[in-house]
């Protein structure tokens, strides 16, 4: 299988129901794919199969320049295109897909699953302990120490859905597809001291994941909350 490569230029009150903690063998797994990418499928079906592991954080982003080329992916975001191409400019790496970013540190071809495994295999664990714990109305995250600036990032995404390709590369194909993010908020960025952050609970049925990244894009903490 062979990667495409396109280059572009108040107080609230909670009462935990359930808490979704830091694991310290944390793997966090963010696949930058197209509906219009033949090449894509594959790796999508991968990160529908990693995404059921204990451990394991992962995200799809549907990125909007392959928009143009024979089929509008819905899920596509100018957001997700961006994401990629800072990861690209920071880890020095070109912007194809469908290409995996691990730990916001490492590329891979998104579909190699050899690759893949072996690098989530030789991660260490994440620094920063990052909980969330769900409150009938809220969402309550707990985020430790770290020295230096860092991002919180709350992304809500979709489990899964199926969609029939009317035309582009994968014309006439039903897709499947896993974790698709359908919006991304930065929470807070500080300095680093412990802090704890209040936010909405996902609509019914789909999941939020929290980042937190430091300032070269190193996730350095993350955390999941079940579907409700």
């Amino acid at each position: 299988m062979h990667r495409r490569s396109l280059l572009i230029g108040g107080s609230v009150s909670l009462m935990a129901a359930g808490t979704a903690a830091a694991n310290p063998t944390r793997v966090v797994l963010e696949l930058f794919t197209s509906q219009g990418c033949s090449s894509c499928p594959p790796a999508d079906a991968l990160l529908g199969q990693l995404a059921r592991r204990s451990g394991v954080t992962a995200l799809a982003w549907h990125v909007d320049y392959w928009n143009s080329l024979g089929w509008r992916d819905p899920f596509a975001g100018r957001w997700a295109t961006e994401r990629q191409r800072a990861y690209a400019e920071q880890l020095g790496a070109e912007i194809f897909t469908p290409a995996l970013v691990l730990n916001g540190a490492t590329v891979l071809v998104g579909s190699e699953r050899k690759a893949i495994e072996a690098a989530m295999a030789a991660q260490a664990a994440l620094p920063v302990a990052t909980t969330i714990n769900r409150g009938s109305n809220a969402a309550e995250i707990s985020i430790a120490a770290t020295p230096g600036r860092v991002r919180a990032q709350r992304i809500i995404y979709d489990p899964e859905h199926a969609t029939h390709v009317g035309a582009g590369e994968n014309e006439g194909a039903r897709l499947t597809e896993y974790r698709i993010v359908r919006s991304v908020e930065t929470l807070a960025e500080w300095d680093g001291a412990a802090r704890t952050l209040v936010t909405a609970l996902p609509a019914e049925g789909q999941g939020l994941s929290v980042l937190v990244q430091s300032a070269d894009l190193r996730v350095i903490g993350a955390a999941d909350l079940s579907l409700a």
